[in-house]
């Protein structure tokens, strides 16, 4: 059985209903909009395009992208619409759908570009303003090429007016158990970052990221600190870390840093948050530099590579189920998978599985920004919040049964239900309404089993 199947069997009605609207979401439900103007028709032409393209180009502006790149983007893909031939089995509706999926993916960069970590050390030079999630960023980044690039980063904590981020940046260097260089009183960043680069090299540290000092606005002292640093340090990447939800403030913001420092790429932040996504869909275009990453919360394992395609295919409302199968294979342990596999096929899966399933899928990153990677579920979640938070009520309840119920759930009745309810700070009826949900998913592994659904392997899986 696939780790999809496993991460993603709880039925969705256990989280609380609240209104959220992340990321694309507008977007993506005014394309869907635009491309029902096609539906039912036949052919292409000039008329139902035109209609398409005006309602693609008003979606695009609404979502803070400015007009004349928005006008661009619709003028390619109505010269390229009108000069296709629809397929007998494609219609008017799918072509547009790809054509505007192909033109999106060029607009952010066309493929993916990783960092160039082939230098010993290299060196990472990480800037942005204030505010920007630069200091959460160098500790995402340091968990990423220790566990996805086997490196040894070193942290440098280069900001030496706010004492609070060298405070924040050692926390996050003790989390993820990376070293880290901080020179408290020492006022001056360039020499703060040049004993750095020596430590790293006495150390065997193979990268040395650099987390440097920022402002509410632009200024120029913040500008020629970080110029000196770079022209110090000679810096293999330089990454400018943007918020994506100040939407245009963030490519006009690209702009002037990129004049000064003529970084290497573009990292996304909070594109979990409640955004237009015009700055992800334009900052490539205009300067001209890659989005190396996205980054989503405060977990440091939520930190992706950008890939253009992925990004197209998830604002059209197509998930990203790619993502979704790395995600779930960095976190849940082949053996441990093997033998869950062998308690459903046997219909022995019970509640200490259930809580190991929640734990793993936490790990895999924000659930909401999870489901939406599945073709379809994100459309159907868009107006539910759905946070850790809402696990600690089905924890506590799991928490409240015996080991004995946890490993035999049919033996949980109705007074054990009122105990488990009173141990959890639960009503019964939570507690009535999950024992119904847990057997429904159980009835639906068994459906599953006798399918054969679990014979489907994931990529890369054995």
């Amino acid at each position: 059985m696939g780790k999809i199947f496993h991460a993603f069997s709880l039925p969705l009605n256990i989280f609380a209903p609240q209104i959220f609207i992340p990321m694309f979401n507008n977007l993506t439900e005014r394309l869907e909009g635009a491309f029902k103007t096609l539906k039912g028709e036949g052919k292409i032409s000039e008329i139902n395009v035109a209609a398409t393209v005006k309602e693609i180009r008003r979606a695009l502006v609404d979502a803070d992208v400015n007009y004349a790149i928005a006008k661009e983007f619709t003028d390619k893909v109505k010269v390229k619409a009108l000069g296709e031939k629809v397929l007998t089995s494609v219609t008017p509706g799918q072509l547009m759908v790809k054509i505007v999926k192909d033109e999106l993916v060029e607009l952010m960069g066309g493929t993916e570009e990783e960092l160039d970590i082939s230098a010993n050390p290299t060196v990472i030079l990480i800037a942005g303003l204030q505010g920007s999630g630069k200091t959460t960023f160098s500790g995402k980044l340091a968990h990423f090429l220790k566990t996805q690039k086997n490196k040894k980063p070193l942290l440098v904590a280069a900001d030496i007016y706010r004492p609070a981020a060298m405070d924040q940046l050692n926390v996050l260097a003790g989390q993820i158990n990376v070293p880290i260089h901080i020179e408290r009183e020492n006022k001056d960043a360039v020499s703060i970052a040049l004993n750095a680069v020596a430590f790293a090299k006495q150390n065997n540290n193979n990268v040395v990221i650099i987390d440097t000092a920022g402002r509410l606005a632009i200024d120029e002292e913040m500008m020629t600190e970080v110029a000196n640093i770079r022209s110090a340090v000679k810096p293999q990447e330089i990454l400018f870390v943007v918020d994506s939800m100040t939407g245009q403030d963030a490519v006009n913001t690209a702009k002037a840093f990129n004049e000064r420092l003529d970084f290497t790429g573009v990292v996304l932040t909070k594109l979990d948050g409640d955004t237009r996504g015009g700055a992800a869909l334009t900052i490539k275009y205009t300067v001209k530099k890659p989005i190396k990453f996205v980054s989503m919360g405060e977990k440091l394992e939520t930190l992706d590579v950008f890939y253009p395609e992925r990004m197209a295919q998830r604002i059209l409302g197509m998930g990203d189920i790619t993502t979704l199968v790395e995600r779930a294979q960095q976190q849940f342990d082949e053996e441990q998978s093997k033998k869950l596999e062998k308690k459903i096929r046997a219909n022995k899966f019970d509640f200490d599985d259930f809580r190991n399933q929640l734990a793993q899928i936490k790990k895999m990153g924000n659930i909401k920004d999870l489901l939406g990677m599945i073709p379809g579920v994100g459309k159907a979640v868009k107006d539910i919040d759905i946070s850790d938070d809402s696990f600690k009520g089905i924890e506590a309840m799991i928490g409240s049964m015996t080991p004995e119920e946890r490993k035999n759930p049919e033996i949980i009745d109705q007074s054990r239900r009122k105990r488990i309810a009173l141990g959890s700070g639960k009503d019964i009826n939570d507690v009535n309404a999950f024992m119904k949900q847990f057997e429904q998913m159980k009835d639906m592994m068994k459906m599953m089993n006798k399918m054969g659904g679990f014979g489907m392997k994931m990529p890369g899986s054995r």
